[in-house]
């Protein structure tokens, strides 16, 4: 079942790219870069959401790295 949710988003990204790229005029190579490579990383972000729902979110991970440091101020 998850197999065909991770087709369901690869058309929609598929629809996306094929939507927004010929708006893109020839010579912004570094648009067409950015847009990429957001839509690669939010494709794999939500590849890896649908088969580990229960991945620490990135406030998470702020909160391992900075709590020790926010102890050392209090004292």
């Amino acid at each position: 079942m998850k197999w065909i949710m991770v087709l369901g988003i690869t058309v929609c990204m598929v629809l996306i790219a094929l939507f927004e790229w010929p708006k893109m005029a020839r010579n912004q190579k570094k648009e067409k870069a950015a847009f990429v490579t957001i839509t690669a990383m939010g494709w794999l972000l939500s590849i890896l959401l649908l088969f580990f729902p229960d991945m620490p979110g990135p406030t998470q991970l702020i909160d391992k790295l900075f709590k020790p440091l926010g102890k050392i101020i209090e004292k």
